[in-house]
């Protein structure tokens, strides 16, 4: 009698399709998709686009503190018994994104060991992330900062072909994020485009491979 093996556990076919505990939403440019002070009750993966998070200070003080793209995941903090959200996300392309509630997460991460190593792997990533941001806060000139941000966005140095070409970003949403004024970061996008590091192009922004040589050529050193 022969044997029916079980079809292998897909994690991209599974966050792709609506399921038990699992939606997927298609969203707009700038719409939000939770608020800090909600309740945290799921996980959230993108398909597709791109989404900032911030956070707003008792002093009604707003900051920018991540962007995030296609395959990541955000929200997570659910997971660690956080009770409201910490922060806002909003689109800042059009986005589809699959929502996975608390307990559908928890299930497929015990029960799914494919899932539970691209769970791990992007956990993993965001913390190195967190780190090199705090060297890059603690050891770099805000120039330095604000040519590494814009190599994260167009995904330098992520698996896969770079994106030169990222979507329209205030250079006040650039100046929150590596901690300095409009006008600092004004006068550096004016130095990097006559250096030919990066071009505007229609709505766009474009970013060489000439900005990334440029900052390898000068990172902050740590001795061990």
């Amino acid at each position: 009698m022969a044997i029916k093996l079980l079809p292998s556990f897909n994690p991209k076919s599974f966050l792709a399709k609506v399921g038990d505990g699992r939606s997927i939403e298609r969203y707009r440019k700038d719409q939000i998709v939770f608020s800090q002070g909600d309740p945290a009750d799921a996980v959230f993966y993108i398909e597709s686009g791109k989404v900032k998070i911030t956070v707003v200070s008792e002093q009604g003080k707003e900051a920018v503190v991540a962007m995030l793209g296609t395959n990541d995941f955000f929200g997570e903090g659910c997971l660690a018994g956080q009770a409201l959200r910490m922060a806002t996300v909003a689109t800042m392309t059009d986005s589809v994104i699959v929502r996975l509630e608390k307990a559908a997460i928890l299930r497929v991460i015990h029960q799914e060991p494919a899932f539970s190593e691209i769970f791990i792997t992007h956990l993993l990533g965001r913390a190195i992330r967190v780190e090199a941001d705090l060297v890059d806060q603690l050891f770099n000139s805000s120039e330095k900062r604000l040519a590494r941000l814009l190599l994260l966005l167009a995904n330098f140095g992520k698996e896969g072909k770079p994106e030169p070409m990222i979507a329209k970003i205030s250079q006040q949403t650039l100046a929150e994020m590596i901690g300095t004024t409009r006008s600092r970061v004004s006068f550096f996008m004016n130095k990097f485009r006559k250096l030919g590091f990066i071009d505007y192009n229609g709505g766009g922004l474009e970013v060489h491979n000439s900005l990334l040589n440029a900052v390898l050529h000068d990172e902050p050193q740590i001795r061990i």
